[in-house]
């Protein structure tokens, strides 16, 4: 069973997945469980945990989450989730970077799609890859709250 719960945040409503007791996703807004993927309704201790958690980091008192981590990718994906949970709080690396420490200097593109694919936004810190020119790139909670979260960082 894939228990689902949705919180009231200062970035607005996001809707956290757990399943065999870890985080498995995080979604921006409220999210309806899906009977058909076995989701329910269900506000676990590692739900509240990771809400508590993210609370902190939004209020500026935590800067590392702890909470266990299930994300669901293809090898190559979980290989750049694992680089972006390297990059220290309150720093950026581009895509260049996450390709040249996953050692695949060719796959600054396909980096850029894992990034874009991560399930756990924020506890998996993708807000904090950028461009090689510096610039600001996609984010699926949009534009203005990964300079947000950057502009927390700092």
């Amino acid at each position: 069973m894939i228990n689902i719960y949705t919180y009231e945040t200062k970035i607005g409503y996001i809707t956290l997945y757990e399943e065999f007791g870890l985080l498995t996703r995080l979604e921006f807004g409220r999210i309806t469980p899906d009977e058909s993927k076995n989701e329910q309704i269900n506000e676990t201790l590692i739900l509240k945990d990771a809400k508590n958690q993210l609370n902190e980091y939004l209020n500026k008192k935590r800067k590392y989450f702890d909470i266990k981590l299930n994300p669901k990718g293809t090898g190559f994906q979980k290989n750049v989730w694992y680089e972006l949970l390297q990059i220290p709080y309150g720093e950026t690396r581009s895509y260049w970077d996450i390709a040249q420490n996953i050692k695949n200097p060719n796959s600054a593109r396909a980096c850029g799609l894992a990034n874009n694919k991560n399930p756990i936004p924020i506890f998996i810190p993708c807000h904090r890859v950028i461009g090689k020119n510096g610039k600001l790139t996609g984010y699926r909670g949009g534009l203005y709250l990964k300079q947000f979260l950057i502009q927390l960082e700092k």
